[in-house]
């Protein structure tokens, strides 16, 4: 069965907008860490450093799958024959997923124990970091949706 080019478009939308979402957060995680001012930093919470990796695993993997996606948008078809591709795209979307929902948890964790303890902007740009994080889990848990029912030959 043939994938629809709405879901091909939707896939190629979804994969720029998980790329947008964690460049965001890694953007508003390392201007925290490198901007002073404040006893507790991002860079003296562990935590976060956890929330940086997530945000630059999630910036790798959508930088590593848009090109195949704009292939696969614009030719309707896979650049790698088989079922590598398929079954990459549904692995490779599931550890994300697991990685971003981990991250956010951990972010939106410590931001919220720091907040009695520590006022200011690192506290909010920690929430923010990890909203925008979750954002780009949305959009990956919906590729997994797309990208577990496009494996075998299964199609849409």
């Amino acid at each position: 069965m043939a994938v629809s080019r709405g879901i091909i478009n939707s896939i190629l939308a979804l994969r720029i907008f998980t790329l947008l979402f964690c460049a965001a957060s890694l953007a508003i995680i390392v201007i925290s860490m490198i901007s002073g001012g404040l006893k507790t930093q991002f860079r003296g919470i562990k935590s976060y450093r956890y929330v940086l990796a997530a945000a630059a695993g999630g910036i790798l993997y959508s930088l590593i799958q848009l090109p195949f996606a704009m292939y696969y948008a614009a030719k309707e078809k896979r650049l790698i024959r088989g079922q590598f591709l398929p079954m990459f795209d549904f692995y490779g979307d599931k550890v994300v997923a697991f990685f971003l929902a981990s991250s956010i948890g951990l972010g939106f964790g410590v931001s919220f124990e720091f907040k009695d303890i520590k006022r200011g902007d690192t506290i909010e740009r920690g929430y923010i970091a990890s909203g925008l994080l979750l954002a780009g889990f949305v959009t990956v848990a919906l590729l997994t949706i797309l990208t577990s029912m496009n494996r075998k030959g299964r199609g849409f």
